[in-house]
């Protein structure tokens, strides 16, 4: 287990530093380099626009992978998600300028990042059911919980990398060559990622169902037709995850050094250290699942984050380097207290069969939901002088409505089975 998990967490983390490095660059430089013809904020909302596409990609890259997935075994999955990915980042950072290629270059980047999220649509059904099959049932969520803790690497991978080249170099040197390193640094990550999961066997539920004649012939069919409410309910539920994820790592890093005039640096170290303050507090979290229950944490995550988005909004506002890292971690606690024990709610909910579609369809549309859409809406909805309170009232609905798709789906922690009692002898 301890191998499985560790290859788990280091592949996904090289998955999302190159998914996360995107959305780094795009809130930072690829307004100004892609699209200069618009204004500052117009080409901000294009590279959101094209960081989104991201998004759209990954629920049928979670098809694609799944049919693979549930036709084929976990980890063909795992191998062919990483490759992909890391191919499309590294091509990402050579892509030229709009000065140089003029249309063709938004539009380059557009493709790149859609076959991005493809991959990434792929890697978190493979990850996670390589883990969740293997594990112990009652230590399920903690085991499962490993690759969940690769998305905060990731994202401190990405970002630290960003941070060293803001600080060390200069705003020309980094908006003409430096912002494309992180990108190229990808490529052997991905290497290093695929030597980690070659040795890696398949779980044993796969098996039994290769060996009993049991997989479904075509998976993303029977989700569709027998489990598209379960489908409908998990995307809703986590929505509100991607949306504080992105809030936080994406909108904010733009608001904070456009609007507010904060440092690159500072915001990306207020934002770096809740990212891995979550990182850290992610197997806790999900040993409350183990004890708990999975619906109750994600139910309380929902609430809290209902709770907290008006104040962080507040606290970040105030440009207080310690006043917004506060914001930020209220955030990432309240995040974190659902998604951590996600990896092991969703393949649970749904059947050995079609798991590896249906768990990745769902979690992938929420990325839809939450993920492509926030750091737009919230752009957009950040004019003014004043504290964007549009942005806490949007993030607060979304805490709502997750929560009360949440309410409709059932627990599946499993029961202790009961020992037999044993009867005392009579002499």
């Amino acid at each position: 287990m301890v191998r499985l998990a560790a290859a788990s967490l280091a592949g996904t983390a090289i998955e999302f530093y190159d998914f996360f490095v995107y959305g780094t660059a795009a809130a930072l430089v690829l307004g100004p380099l892609f699209f200069p013809t618009f204004s500052p904020v117009a080409g901000t909302l294009a590279a959101f626009g094209t960081f989104a596409i991201g998004f759209i990609s990954r629920p049928l890259g979670s098809a694609l992978f799944g049919h693979i997935g549930d036709r084929y075994g976990r980890r063909p999955v795992m191998l062919a998600s990483l490759v992909l990915t890391g191919a499309a980042t590294v091509a990402v950072g050579c892509v030229p300028s709009y000065a140089t290629l003029g249309v063709a270059a938004p539009v380059l980047l557009l493709v790149l990042r859609f076959l991005q999220g493809l991959g990434l649509g792929g890697e978190w059904g493979g990850a996670v059911l390589l883990t969740a099959e293997h594990a112990p049932e009652r230590r399920r969520a903690l085991w499962a919980s490993f690759p969940q803790i690769g998305p905060a690497v990731g994202f401190l991978l990405a970002n630290g990398v960003m941070l060293g080249l803001s600080a060390g170099l200069s705003d020309a040197q980094f908006r003409e060559w430096g912002w494309r390193v992180p990108f190229w640094a990808a490529g052997l990550l991905a290497a290093g990622g695929l030597l980690l999961r070659t040795s890696l066997a398949e779980t044993p539920q796969f098996r039994e169902l290769a060996e009993t004649g049991k997989r479904a012939g075509a998976p993303l069919v029977e989700v569709a037709r027998g489990h598209w409410r379960l489908v409908l309910l998990t995307a809703g539920a986590l929505a509100v995850g991607y949306a504080i994820f992105y809030a936080v790592s994406t909108w904010a890093l733009a608001y904070g050094t456009e609007r507010l005039g904060v440092s690159r640096t500072v915001m990306l170290v207020c934002i770096m250290a809740a990212v891995a303050i979550k990182g850290v507090a992610t197997p806790f979290a999900a040993m409350l699942g183990d004890r708990y229950g999975r619906r109750p944490m994600c139910l309380a995550g929902c609430a809290a984050s209902a709770l907290w988005m008006f104040p962080m909004v507040g606290l970040l506002h105030t440009a207080q380097p310690l006043l917004m890292f506060l914001g930020f971690t209220g955030a990432m606690l309240a995040f974190i207290s659902t998604f951590a024990v996600v990896a092991a709610y969703l393949p649970e909910l749904y059947e050995p069969r079609v798991r590896c579609t249906g768990a990745a369809v769902g979690y992938n549309l929420a990325g839809v939901l939450g993920g492509a859409l926030t750091p737009i809406v919230a752009t957009a909805a950040a004019g003014g002088s004043g504290p964007p309170w549009g942005v806490a009232a949007y993030l607060t609905g979304m805490a709502l409505f997750s929560l009360g798709c949440f309410a409709l789906l059932p627990e599946t922690l499993p029961k202790p089975v009961a020992k037999p009692a044993v009867e005392s002898a009579v002499v």
